[in-house]
Parts: C-alpha cells; structure tokens; sequence
C-alpha cells in the first residue's frame, strides 16, 4: 500500500465512480501524482499540469500506468492556462487554490463531465499552513463558483486526522446545456 501521502483523497475516492473507464481527466497542480494514478488504474486518460519539472519526472518515473500520461510544465498562476479550448470529462483540484484560474478551471469540465475540488477553507490557520487568507476558500466559494453545474455533494468545515478546515465539492456540466442531468448515484 502506497503511503497516505501517495493515496488518493478521500473525497476524490468517495466521488470517483462518477468518472467512467476511458475518461479524460485533468488533475490541476498534480504534484506528486496521488490522482493521477488513482485514475489511470482506473481506466482513464490522464492529464496533470503543474509548474515543478522535478515532480512531473519523478510522477512518470513512479508507476508504468502513467507512461501514457500528458504532463505539462506550466507556471499556471504566472503564464497562460496551458489547456486553452480543452475539456475534460473530469477535472480534479485538491490542495490547490488560484483564484483568478477558478472560471478557467471550472470551463474546463466537458459536458456531461464531473468537477472534484477539495482545498483548505477559512479556520485552517488554526491547525497549521496554509493559513494565508489568500489560500483558504471563503465560506460558499466553491458553490458560487461552480454556478451553472449541478451540485452532486458540497462540504464546508472541520476534517479530522490530520485536523484541518476544508471546502469540497463535486458537481457536473449537463450533457446539453437544455438538458436535465441525469440523476447520479451517490
């Protein structure tokens, strides 16, 4: 078993059946690459951004189910959004909090496609860092900027072991933007 650190969120493993076999995911600031390689084991067609070059060599290096990974190096709060026109049909943020990228990343999720986001929240200074405001959600951030998806789950307050305060939703883009979404099985 991988350290917890490697291991898929929670959140990201709860929400994660709602991204089919074959999807095209996008895993925005992926780091070490814990979801990365939870969906390419799971089928997926996986993309990671994210500004360390060393991390991006070592996430390929770690796990022959990302050799077909697209990894790009990208300065994403200092250059231009690298995935310019691009959708996925799953896009997931964890740990990560741009503001000015939230329209971009959220235009990201295709139609029909599932957003997974999970950040620090406003009370994390409390347990430790990040406790910059510029870095915590504000109360009802993430439901004010994902207007226009369908809210499948939304949390805001105190998680345990490690202690923290976050902010965690999952919500989807209608197949057509008449449509009504299909209910989804929670």
């Amino acid at each position: 078993m991988p350290p917890a650190s490697m291991e898929a969120s929670p959140w990201v493993q709860r929400w994660s059946h709602l991204v089919a076999p074959g999807a095209r995911v996008l895993d925005v600031a992926c780091g070490s690459g814990r979801h990365l390689r939870w969906f390419a084991r799971r089928g997926c067609v996986v993309t990671g951004v994210d500004r360390d070059a060393a991390a991006l060599v070592a996430v390929r290096d770690s796990d022959a189910a990302l050799n077909g990974a697209e990894l790009i190096e990208a300065d994403i709060e200092n250059g231009p959004w690298p995935l310019a026109q691009r959708r996925f049909d799953a896009v997931v943020v964890t740990n990560y909090l741009w503001r000015t990228l939230l329209p971009r990343i959220v235009d990201s999720v295709d139609a029909g496609g599932v957003l997974i986001y999970e950040t620090f929240a406003l009370g994390n200074a409390r347990f430790g860092k990040p406790s910059n405001p510029d870095f915590l959600l504000r109360p009802g951030e993430l439901l004010a900027a994902t207007q226009g998806l369908r809210v499948v789950a939304f949390e805001d307050g105190f998680v345990a072991a490690p202690d923290r305060c976050v902010q965690r939703i999952v919500a989807v883009r209608a197949q057509t933007p008449t449509s009504d979404p299909a209910l989804y099985r929670l």
